[in-house]
């Protein structure tokens, strides 16, 4: 698995362990619910800036979306 597959794939994980729906967590990192689907769906690769975002929406340490589970 590729890192961009990885992180997907944590976002998403993330996201739903949350109770967050896609549009909910791309309204708090400050994105159209568009782009954080290509973002979950590792169709897009997401900047350093924005994984931030998404870190912070979703109340973890930015490392945490790079951790194999």
């Amino acid at each position: 698995m590729n890192l961009r597959d990885r992180v997907a794939l944590n976002i998403q994980e993330l996201r739903r362990a949350r109770g967050l729906s896609q549009e909910e967590l791309a309204h708090r990192a400050e994105v159209s619910r568009g782009h954080m689907g290509k973002v979950e769906n590792a169709k897009f690769a997401a900047s350093l800036d924005l994984l931030e975002h998404i870190a912070k929406a979703l109340n973890v340490n930015p490392e945490e979306l790079f951790t194999k589970r």
